[in-house]
């Protein structure tokens, strides 16, 4: 038998790609209209239908390559069977200051009732307050028709960014923004309950400093590198930190301050990387952008959250990569784009590759000019339709959380 070990782990961006998990966008995205698309983190109201044909052809170029691919909503409906993860997922849901003891105790006993799909299903939809059985209380009657009792999480497609790989363990992450925060409940039900993972150790939780898996890039075998911007704190950062290198998972992580603007809300929105020496990054920021390197500062402690911490820097990001990495330098791909056009791509996740392999990356087909400057360096393109799907603001790897990579030779 085949233990969860040794079908999971992830040491690097650009191993071969085994097992991947996506969500498949769903009725979700029929939740959202133009009064309340941009408190849940969307641009636009997307075409679902053509947002779930996008989205299937993605998950078909992963197959056809050997990829496979793990579904959330169908493993979150299989471990909804399980009473100890329905009653986390289901505290989760109703830990809301809006709803008060009243409608909290109704919407608790409506949820518990549903049978484990249709929970999964609740959880991800939402509940709205006329779909709500038995809904009570000042709360309730104060509510309109077509609020939400239980948001819906429409960005759970986005499967980067509530949860991220680190050699054998899973960081659970703490999403900043209360429109995603109930993401990390499902992913660590799912992580904690589901044979698939058992006896995986979590690295990180819901419950610690704000830490996103869109911030974590895994350059090369020990080395991370984490965004610290509009999504992920300093201070989770530094508690990533400790952890990864009191368990031996890593011995540098580069800290690397970007712009608190949506259009950089992530690390992996500027800079992708496309091969063992080389990444994709947008032009506006190549020569800017600085990393502050942190190493363990000496004995390594029982307690993780204690280890002492080493901070040098700041020095320009691709020097201080390729010095952690151990390599003379870390290629950038010269996209060659003039300021409007690399402002574009990057807008519409250009530098948000997902690589299958060293020099074999899916991209969104709508950046012709990156695509074409990735194929003259020797980068295989898979080239996907992301026009719905990228209405969220995320590409190919803000929708695929690697759960196991081939380690790279050497």
């Amino acid at each position: 038998m085949t233990t969860a070990a040794a079908r999971t782990g992830v040491t690097s961006e650009v191993g071969r790609l085994r097992t991947v998990l996506l969500h498949r966008p769903g009725a979700e995205l029929r939740r959202l209209t133009p009064r309340n698309n941009d408190q849940l983190l969307f641009d636009g109201v997307p075409w679902v239908a053509r947002a779930q044909e996008e989205h299937d052809a993605f998950a078909a170029a992963l197959t056809d390559r050997g990829v496979e691919v793990l579904h959330l909503d169908r493993l979150l409906a299989e471990v909804m069977g399980v009473p100890t993860a329905r009653s986390e997922v289901i505290a989760a849901a109703v830990d809301d200051p809006r709803l008060g003891a009243t409608l909290r105790h109704a919407t608790t006993a409506h949820l518990s009732d549903l049978a484990p799909e249709d929970l999964a299903t609740a959880l991800i939809t939402g509940v709205a307050h006329d779909e709500l059985r038995g809904g009570r209380g000042l709360a309730y009657r104060l509510m309109g028709r077509g609020e939400f009792v239980v948001p819906p999480l429409p960005n759970l497609m986005f499967t980067r960014d509530s949860s991220v790989w680190v050699g054998s363990q899973v960081a659970v992450t703490s999403l900043a923004m209360p429109a995603r925060d109930r993401e990390s409940a499902l992913t660590a039900a799912l992580y904690a309950h589901h044979p698939r993972f058992a006896g995986v150790d979590q690295l990180y939780g819901p419950q610690l400093e704000h830490l996103e898996g869109g911030d974590v890039l895994l350059l090369s075998p020990g080395v991370l590198a984490v965004g610290v911007g509009e999504r992920t704190t300093a201070g989770g950062a530094e508690r990533l930190a400790r952890r990864v290198f009191a368990r031996g998972l890593a011995r540098t992580v580069l800290v690397v301050p970007i712009a608190q603007e949506r259009a950089t809300m992530h690390l992996d929105t500027i800079c992708t990387m496309v091969d063992v020496d080389a990444m994709v990054m947008y032009p506006a920021v190549a020569g800017s952008l600085q990393a502050w390197t942190v190493t363990a500062g000496g004995e390594l402690p029982d307690d993780a959250d204690t280890t002492e911490l080493s901070v040098e820097g700041p020095q320009p990001f691709l020097t201080a990569a390729a010095t952690a990495m151990g390599i003379d330098r870390l290629r950038v791909i010269d996209t060659g784009l003039d300021p409007v056009t690399a402002e574009r791509e990057q807008w519409d996740d250009g530098n948000n590759t997902l690589a299958l392999a060293p020099r074999l990356a899916v991209a969104y087909e709508r950046n012709t000019v990156t695509n074409a400057a990735l194929e003259a360096a020797g980068i295989e393109v898979v080239a996907i339709s992301g026009s719905e799907l990228g209405s969220g603001r995320g590409g190919p790897r803000c929708m695929s959380c690697p759960v196991l990579r081939e380690p790279l030779p050497g």
